[in-house]
């Protein structure tokens, strides 16, 4: 299982963000909390893997504790193909 964040940069109030998803939400939320990301900045979306947008700072610390860098393209179909045949796990599930 892994944690991926993407080279796509965006300009946000100041910043430069990227993206951040995982295998499993489990997992996601640790590296939100290992790289201090709080929990009310994750994405959830009806029908849509949750992930969290993540400035270049915490981008890089996500990094240094094992996230896989990965294309924006790349990120969006591996995430999605999992998300789309179960992979992807919600802890409610």
């Amino acid at each position: 299982m892994s944690v991926y964040v993407d080279c796509y940069r965006v300009r946000y109030r100041g910043m430069v963000m990227s993206h951040m998803m995982a295998d499993t939400e489990t997992e996601l939320d640790a590296m939100a909390d290992a790289i201090g990301v709080a929990r009310r900045w994750k994405q959830t979306k009806p029908g849509r893997p949750p992930h969290y947008d993540v400035c270049e700072s915490k981008r890089r610390a996500a990094m240094r504790l094992g996230a896989v860098e990965v294309s924006p393209k790349g990120l969006v179909k591996k995430m999605l193909s999992n998300w789309l045949d179960g992979s992807t796990r919600r802890d409610d599930r």
